[in-house]
């Protein structure tokens, strides 16, 4: 049985951790079962989200402006988090994403967690669905807006304590914070050439995008010009 801890939620504009970003960091530290402090965090794009990403969030472009850049994000949610066990609803898929930042920046740790998923698969069979909205809506959790980071944090907090307090004696070992393993490559920054002709083909075809941002890796600059191609065309060069 965890007594302190800390419930983790990220929104994602997907679910590759290899090519898609983070859009917004949610998390709750609890100290002796209470609440103590909360950590939000929006991440600032370097390009436009989604039609169906602001649909399902609510996040819009203006909002993601005006966020913190994912390196100083990143840094302060670590540092929130130390060395606590972490709790959270398909969990794994969160700390690819946060394991693919620390591997780029060289960063070695060790994170032990709880999934909320599984627990309700293996003691919930009957329910039809295993989805955070699902279980909160059956044990009458009262969420704010659905699929943001802190309210999915909190909402994933109080899951914790209610199956804890429902199946702990008969389930003990679900219950044990596991060592999270995820292997992955580290992404490499994207060149010069590749930032140049990305700002070259920008600039041609007059659209706004913000290259200074230090995390632009090779992967993401050949995606984002690959994006641009697409919707507008090549550069033609005189």
């Amino acid at each position: 049985m965890l007594n302190d801890y800390i419930a983790v939620d990220l929104e994602m504009t997907g679910l590759d951790a290899k090519k898609d970003r983070i859009l917004e960091i949610g998390a709750v530290r609890v100290k002796e079962k209470r609440i103590d402090r909360t950590f939000s965090r929006m991440i600032r794009q370097q390009e436009p989200l989604d039609e169906r990403i602001t649909a399902l969030t609510g996040i819009t472009d203006q909002m993601a402006a005006s966020g913190s850049e994912l390196d100083t994000a990143m840094a302060d949610f670590l540092e929130f988090a130390g060395d606590l066990i972490w709790i959270g609803h398909s969990i794994m898929q969160d700390y690819k994403f946060v394991r693919q930042w620390e591997v780029n920046h060289r960063i070695k740790r060790q994170c032990f967690a709880v999934d909320t998923l599984k627990i309700a698969r293996k003691c919930l069979p009957e329910l039809e669905k295993k989805t955070l909205d699902f279980l909160c809506g059956h044990f009458k959790i009262i969420r704010g807006a659905r699929h943001r980071a802190l309210e999915d944090a909190l909402a994933a907090q109080v899951l914790y304590e209610t199956l804890e307090e429902k199946f702990f004696e008969k389930e003990p070992g679900l219950f044990a914070g596991r060592e999270l393993q995820y292997r992955v490559k580290r992404q490499t920054p994207a060149t010069p050439r590749q930032k140049k002709y990305l700002k070259d083909l920008a600039e041609y075809h007059n659209i706004e995008l913000d290259l200074s941002a230090k995390q632009l890796t090779r992967s993401e600059a050949s995606r984002l010009t690959d994006q641009i191609i697409r919707q507008y065309g090549k550069r033609q060069v005189k």
